[in-house]
């Protein structure tokens, strides 16, 4: 059965086409990876089956009565209400449900026996409604699901207004699932997740019983979850049985035989247009000119896909820094409350590290204490002598309203628009890209022009927390490339061990200084 039906989606930004008369379905039990490169249009692609966008051209069809759950990183937590309150907002329909039976049990006292035979039949089968939707189990529900995306480590009585844009995604997340819609759209759900609450959603969704559209750039969690992959290139939606790993060597054999079809016919192309050049003004050879002519004409030309700009990544050279980046001495990290107990930690020169551990615990916090841009709690923190540091934000509040040739103008005024242009197609941006607005670009375009900000200045430390976040799989891997060969220093947060692995010379894991208890 079709849970939902796309016919003929096209769709675009000004003169930008992101789709081209694209059709899909989603059948009950699909396991959907829907992948692509950063910018070809995944999130878009949700956003206009939610209705959250209205396409240029094209219908969209839901089966009646599906109960719909989409990841909305941005949707608005009120303040005032506790975690756990937005969690049990999750079962709102059956404490609807409650209050209409205690309504109609209040009415039972004032009707005629007829009408009250009538109200125990109403009451009656709401009460198996809510024995059957395990009403009488929400709260072990909610603990079970917080416990596994790790909402416990920071309190389910903690205020959601006062929850960092990582932690309110971890709720939103832990309420759509406690929902078990008909159909989960999840649109990159593991970047703010660690590698112990990957695994627990990893296990949530390999046994979950509907239909789900996943969108990631994670690939080993991509591939344990999926049983079918929509690949979005060229405008255009495919699909492909199986898991990640085998639509790549599917796609690489399509895409092979395909260039080869393609070199074919170039050449017979190439032979009958210089038969035709040499034959057609001949009165002995011209029909047969003519007929060669009319094959050309007739022929379907294959064309090879444009090629999309990958990305190149190579961060400049600062002078050499003193032997010690860094040193704390009785650091302790925190706002209203210590995260940490006091430390002393010290970074030389030529070391890269990740720092490791759950979300919470303060990573980013430590970061924004050896920066100086927060205050510790107590303690102090000295930089090195000749210190250029390059640091890359998890989260950026502002929305810029630039275009990213502007946005890059703007911090460095020396650079010519050629030298702006090449620098953002080396990190893989079109064109069209370069000349569109910042807040109108993918998650991972944006961090493209991020990291092309960082490419223009001369560093010898990089502070990077959670750099891959929205990155698609080529530019996560040239990005790992660029931070090898990199001669400076690192100091690195990632939930990805498969990213920093082979990067890193040392990992500090925060749990051992926090004072969160696991």
């Amino acid at each position: 059965m079709s849970l939902l039906t796309v016919n003929n989606l096209s769709h675009g930004f000004g003169d930008r086409a992101i789709f081209d008369d694209v059709s899909f379905r989603l059948l009950q039990g699909d396991h959907i990876g829907l992948i692509g490169a950063n910018g070809e249009g995944k999130s878009t692609f949700m956003n206009i089956i939610i209705g959250k966008l209205e396409a240029d051209a094209g219908k969209v069809t839901w089966s009646k009565h599906t109960r719909v759950g989409y990841l909305d990183q941005h949707a608005d937590l009120k303040q005032g209400m506790t975690i756990r309150d937005v969690l049990r907002t999750a079962f709102q329909y059956l404490f609807d449900l409650e209050t209409e039976m205690n309504h109609l049990f209040a009415k039972m006292g004032e009707v005629d026996p007829e009408e009250l035979e009538d109200l125990l039949e109403e009451t009656g089968r709401i009460q198996d409604s809510l024995t059957n939707n395990d009403f009488y189990t929400i709260d072990a529900k909610v603990e079970e699901v917080a416990n596994g995306l790790g909402l416990n480590d920071f309190g389910l009585e903690r205020d959601v207004f006062d929850l960092s844009g990582g932690q309110r995604t971890k709720v939103l997340l832990a309420k759509l699932l406690l929902e078990k819609p008909d159909i989960l759209l999840l649109d990159e759900p593991t970047n703010y997740l660690d590698v112990e609450h990957i695994e627990w959603l990893k296990n949530y969704l390999l046994e979950y019983d509907h239909a789900f559209i996943l969108v990631s750039h994670d690939i080993p969690f991509l591939n344990s979850v999926v049983n079918l992959i929509y690949h979005m290139e060229n405008q255009q939606l495919t699909r492909y049985p199986g898991d990640y790993n085998e639509f790549l060597r599917v796609y690489e054999m399509q895409k092979q035989q395909h260039e080869a079809a393609y070199k074919k016919q170039q050449k017979e192309i190439a032979n009958l247009k210089d038969f035709v050049a040499r034959n057609k003004a001949n009165a002995a050879t011209s029909k047969m000119a003519t007929s060669r002519q009319k094959k050309l004409d007739k022929m379907d030309v294959l064309e090879l896909d444009s090629e999309k700009p990958k990305p190149s990544f190579q961060f400049k050279q600062a002078r050499t820094p003193g032997k010690y980046l860094f040193e704390t001495e009785e650091l302790v990290i925190g706002y209203e409350e210590p995260l940490s107990r006091p430390l002393d930690l010290e970074m030389e020169r030529g070391q890269k590290v990740a720092l490791s551990g759950a979300n919470g615990i303060g990573k980013t916090t430590l970061l924004k204490s050896i920066l100086g841009e927060i205050s510790p709690v107590s303690g102090s923190v000295e930089l090195g002598d000749h210190l250029h540091i390059g640091y890359f934000e998890q989260e950026l509040k502002e929305t810029s309203q630039r275009t990213c040739i502007e946005e890059i103008w703007d911090e460095f005024r020396h650079l010519t628009q050629q030298e702006v242009r090449g620098s953002l197609a080396r990190c893989g941006l079109t064109k069209k890209h370069m000349e569109s607005k910042i807040q109108v670009l993918s998650g991972g375009e944006k961090a493209k022009v991020r990291l092309c900000k960082l490419m223009n200045k001369e560093t010898n430390l990089l502070v990077l927390d959670e750099p891959t976040n929205h990155l698609d799989v080529d530019a996560k891997a040239e990005l790992k490339r660029a931070l090898h060969e990199y001669k400076g220093s690192v100091l690195l947060i990632s939930h990805e061990p498969e990213f920093y692995e082979g990067i890193v010379t040392d990992i500090w894991n925060c749990e051992d200084w926090t004072t969160k208890v696991f």
